[in-house]
Formats: C-alpha cells, structure tokens, sequence
C-alpha cells in the first residue's frame, strides 16, 4: 500500500500538455509548422550560451538528418504525446546535464542554466505568432493569449520553472527585448545554419530507392534547397530578432515571400489529413475523434 501510494501522487504531479482543440494543438502538427521551425532554431542558437553549446556538443554537422528527425519527434511529444509528453521532457534534461562549456564571450554556461534552457523554449512563441501571420492567419487576440498559456505549459513539461520564464504576454515581450539588445549575435552556428555553401549530405532516412535518387540526385537539388532554407529561415524570423542578429532583408525578398505564404494558405488547408498533419498529429487528432463519439 504505501509503494502505490508516491506513485499515483507523482502521476498527479505531472504536467499537463496542450490541450486538445486548442491553438498549439492546431498549429504545431500542420505541416506548415515545419516552414517555422529554421526559423526558431536559428534564434535559439543565436544566444552565446546556446550556440556554443550546440557548436561543441551536437551533432547537427555529422548527422543533421537524424538530428532533425529527432527534434522534430521531441516537439511533437510535448504537444500530442499525453503521458509521454512528461518522460520526454524528462530525457531531454538529462540529455542535457552534461552539456556546458565556454561561450564566445568568455563566459561560462551550463544548458540547464535556467536563463539558456528558458531562452531556448521562449524562442517558440515569437517565431510561432509571426509564422502564423504569412503561413496561416494572423492570431487574434485571443488566440494569441492563448497561444502563450500552452506555450508555458510545454515549458513546464521540459522542467522549466515558472520563476524562469514571463507568465504573461505583458511580462515576455520586455523580457525578450532585452534579450534581443543584450545576448544575440550572429553566432559561428547561425552563419552555419543560413549559409548557402556549407556542404550538407543526402538525407539517409526513407526506402533505399528514395534515398539512392537523392543520393545521384544532390549535387543538382542540393544549392537550390540551401537557398531556400536561408530564404525561409530569414523570412519567417520576427524582423526584430533578424535586426539584431544582423540578417540582411530586403522589400524584394518580403514581396517574393508574401507570394510564396499566399501559395502555401491556399493549397494546404485543402490537403486531405495525411498530408496536412504530421504523423503524430494525426494519430493524436483521429484518437481524440474516436473519444468524442464514445
């Protein structure tokens, strides 16, 4: 009896994910989501503290295929995964324990140093509500707010203490200005990440035919992909945080991505589900249906 006891207590404990139906529910599973997230990680890595960790520790250089499949799942679980959501949030801590070193500016850091674990979930929400705008609609008011609130509990999932990050709309925006005028540069892993001539390898998921085409493949499809991914990294960035990394945007460019967002509005809310939805969306989606009519 009392084994049986600390364990429904901890289950309790437990925080909660997204809820279904709402904002993140509908956007994080969309495939337009995907066009967001170069966007995120370019910010993300752009904090001194963080960029360096990712320069010394990932593997983002020898295997971004794997490391981008892996994030990817990890984001999903937060929002879709139910019980999973919590054991993924707890791995991708101690993932990070032991990853902590030098930044550029002298400085020691730690990943798990509240202000650079904090500051890697906050980049989300900014990039999120100006993704949205192009590729989706913009939010409402509403929405927006609650965008924050779901955003702050898949924080709580990943171990963030609410002390450690804004708790309103109100409190997030001078808090990541100031981030913005204090901490983020062009890091070596932002140049990395929006350049166009760094070499990337074939991607090595998917059947062995697939893989073998692109493998012949690459050298032609290869620098037209690079240049889009700075394009839609660049683009799809909140414009102040591309001022103060110091990315180059121009009205040519804005206009040439307005015309490529009205594209992408149009044609993917006609998609049938298993192209509009990622696997785990749509798995969590079909599985909230068949509750609903029990």
């Amino acid at each position: 009896m009392s084994s049986e006891a600390p364990r429904g207590r901890d289950r309790k404990r437990e925080p909660d994910p997204p809820p279904p139906g709402g904002v993140l529910w509908s956007l994080a599973g969309d495939v337009r989501a995907l066009l967001m997230l170069p966007a995120a990680l370019t910010l993300q890595v752009a904090h001194p503290a963080v960029g360096a960790g990712v320069d010394d520790h990932s593997v983002f250089r020898t295997d971004p295929w794997g490391r981008g499949e892996r994030s990817l799942r990890s984001l999903q679980l937060w929002v879709y995964g139910g019980e999973e959501a919590a054991e993924e949030g707890r791995r991708l801590r101690k993932l990070h324990r032991t990853i902590q070193g030098t930044d550029t500016r002298g400085r020691r850091y730690h990943a798990l140093s509240p202000a650079n674990y904090a500051w890697v979930h906050a980049t989300g929400f900014p990039v999120y509500r100006h993704g949205t705008r192009y590729l989706v609609r913009p939010l409402t008011e509403a929405q927006e707010r609650a965008l924050y609130r779901e955003w702050l509990q898949v924080g709580r999932i990943l171990g963030i203490n609410d002390r450690d990050m804004p708790q309103s709309i109100e409190e997030f925006w001078p808090y990541y200005r100031k981030v913005l005028a204090d901490e983020i540069e062009a890091t070596v892993v932002v140049e990395e990440l929006v350049a166009t001539d760094r070499p990337v390898p074939p991607p090595d998921r998917g059947p062995l035919p697939v893989r073998l085409l692109l493998k012949a493949l690459w050298p032609v499809l290869f620098p037209p992909l690079a240049r889009f991914r700075r394009f839609i990294t660049i683009g799809l960035m909140p414009p102040d945080a591309r001022e103060a990394i110091g990315l180059e945007w121009t009205d040519a460019q804005e206009r040439k991505l307005r015309r490529f967002c009205r594209v992408v509005r149009a044609v993917v809310p006609v998609l049938p589900e298993r192209l509009r939805y990622l696997p785990y969306a749509r798995r969590a989606r079909a599985a909230h249906r068949m509750r609903g009519t029990r």
